[in-house]
């Protein structure tokens, strides 16, 4: 049996997904589109009537209508003809704009049963709804359910077997009449005064108390991801690498000779005789300790508190307070998802701007998120490499970037043809997180990152070693070194690092380490990291979402920008 799960957009389908699946689930595009959509499975049980056997349950992505205008609606669409059966979440906090779809989904004569999602909260906010007049309305089971309680969840697997054809017709013209009937009929709505959350959500989203809280929330943000990511790193990682794994590598080293090609690669240079995680280099040594012992850390701790933001509610919220300003770059506030993404890694970020409707959204939102947005793993690194400076560095490093980010949306939304959208957006309300869900979603990611990270760090240590032991990087050193310091005022031995960061960003500023660079010289460079090119994981998910034509345009810009950049920083703070 194939179950569809689908409803608008933040009903809270995800955690109704999560209610109803194991903790195995498959994240994949639809077959010859960009679209997204995760599927799972769950167990029929045979107490509650049912067969015993296991359905598989596909989230589709939310959409509004079945009446596409946007490819993520053309895919609902298609997906629509592939079930057994649909679970129509829809929001009871607003009845009136769910019932579009649900009465589109009964004319498509698919057995269906209705889950009335936010139970809890329409009866918080004095909506009261008659499930039952409801189901005789539509002609289909109608089950209250509370996604992050579990309320009405055993009632609506057990209505599975009951999900029935509607009977319901009408003229396309009068949908919305019906739907006004029917709201009429089934719905009273209780006056009462607003709740102190309700309070918080209102101001969450007017500029002058909401712009502080945003402020003060990504304040406290990046401080818990600080403080979660070197903990881990501090009482957890490092302590397994220096104790056991470093003496472990060492007695692999003599057995290897000490020296030597192969020693080279698998566990690069020792230091002083020993292991050390930031110089040595070797796919054994720096190749693992990198991605694990120094990154992952931080990538938890940031996908953990997106996460929360998420299912919380406040990121719509967001995304509503930056309309304005995204509009000037040239994009409108949902383009703020895949800055915050990019955050945690450009290739996810990459891939949300997908959300955006046209191309030219699309394009300035990928290029100024490659540009400018540092990923989570290349931050860790430039805070470990720049933090014995104090706070001045990293000001300035991440100030910059900013600047840039800013300067270059202004640029592209008034160079390139087009008019930015506007928001249409549904924002839910307040409510806490489903505990199981969060944690299925962390986990998602992480297992993500191992998958598609690890293996690009690993490749990008083995082919510094390569370029590094046949010469190749002092000739291109040699020949680059008139643009390198004269005009980054950088010392040649730093084109290694460029180099290694088409690979690995974050590998590439650890191998800043050993040049023994001066303050200024650490700023220029790792600004420069950030900007002059996309990792090469970030620039297959371009290529792939933009196309060749756009990439080598966005790539044109990013070069360019980055020797202006750089040239400037190196003029101002060059005697550092």
């Amino acid at each position: 049996m194939k179950i569809l799960l689908m409803g608008n957009p933040n009903v809270g389908k995800s955690v109704v997904f999560s209610r109803l699946t194991g903790a195995h689930v498959i994240v994949s595009n639809y077959p010859g589109t960009t679209v997204e959509f995760t599927k799972g499975s769950m167990h029929l049980p045979e107490e509650l009537g049912l067969s015993g056997e296991t359905a598989e349950v596909i989230d589709v992505p939310g959409v509004y209508s079945l009446e596409p205008t946007s490819r993520a609606e053309e895919v609902a669409l298609e997906m629509l003809k592939q079930g057994d059966l649909v679970i129509n979440v829809v929001n009871t906090t607003n009845l009136e704009r769910s019932l579009n779809l649900t009465l589109q989904l009964l004319k498509k004569k698919i057995p269906l049963i209705v889950a009335l999602n936010l139970w809890d909260e329409a009866k918080h906010t004095g909506i009261k709804i008659d499930a039952g007049k409801l189901e005789q309305s539509l002609g289909v089971p109608c089950i209250p359910t509370c996604a992050i309680t579990g309320e009405g969840f055993k009632e609506l697997v057990s209505k599975i077997k009951e999900a029935k054809i509607g009977k319901y017709e009408y003229e396309e013209e009068e949908r919305w009449h019906e739907v006004g009937n029917i709201i009429t009929e089934v719905e009273e709505v209780i006056h009462r005064h607003h709740r102190f959350r309700e309070r918080i959500a209102d101001a969450s989203i007017s500029p002058k108390i909401g712009i502080p809280i945003a402020f003060m929330l990504l304040f406290a943000t990046f401080h818990v991801i600080r403080f979660i990511g070197e903990g881990l790193i501090g009482y957890v990682f490092e302590p397994f690498f220096d104790n056991l794994w470093a003496p472990l590598m060492l007695k692999f080293s003599n057995i290897l000779g000490g020296d030597g090609f192969i020693h080279n690669i698998l566990i690069g240079r020792l230091v002083d005789e020993k292991i050390d995680f930031g110089e040595s280099f070797g796919l054994l040594t720096t190749g693992l300790f990198v991605p694990f012992g120094a990154v992952l850390p931080y990538i938890f701790a940031f996908y953990l508190i997106l996460s929360f933001l998420e299912d919380s509610g406040y990121l719509p919220r967001l995304a509503v307070l930056v309309d304005n300003i995204m509009h000037r770059l040239g994009l409108h506030g949902m383009a703020i998802i895949p800055m915050i993404l990019g955050l945690g890694c450009n290739v996810p970020g990459a891939l949300s701007a997908r959300i955006l409707e046209t191309k030219r959204e699309r394009f300035i939102a990928a290029t100024i998120m490659a540009i400018a947005v540092p990923c989570m793993a290349q931050i860790a690194m430039v805070v470990g490499l720049m933090g014995k400076h104090g706070a001045v560095g990293l000001g300035i490093v991440f100030g910059t970037l900013f600047i840039v980010w800013i300067i270059l949306g202004v640029l592209l939304n008034k160079t390139m043809k087009g008019e930015s959208m506007e928001i249409f957006l549904e924002i839910p309300p307040y409510r806490l997180p489903y505990l199981q869900g969060l944690v299925k979603k962390v986990w998602m990611r992480i297992i993500w990152f191992v998958k598609e990270a690890v293996p690009w760090v690993l490749a990008g240590v083995f082919i510094a070693n390569i370029l590094y032991t046949l010469g190749i990087v002092d000739v291109i050193s040699k020949y680059t070194a008139p643009l390198i310091s004269g005009l980054l005022g950088l010392p040649k031995e730093a084109v290694g690092a460029l180099l290694l960061g088409f690979f690995r960003k974050d590998v590439a500023v650890g191998m800043l380490v050993p040049l023994n660079l001066t303050l200024s010289q650490l700023i220029v460079a790792s600004v420069v990291l950030t900007m002059y090119f996309p990792c090469v994981a970030t620039f297959a998910t371009l290529v792939k979402e933009l196309g060749i034509a756009a990439m080598l345009k966005s790539a044109a810009i990013m070069i360019v920008s980055t020797l202006l950049v750089g040239r400037i920083l190196n003029l101002v703070i060059g005697n550092w």
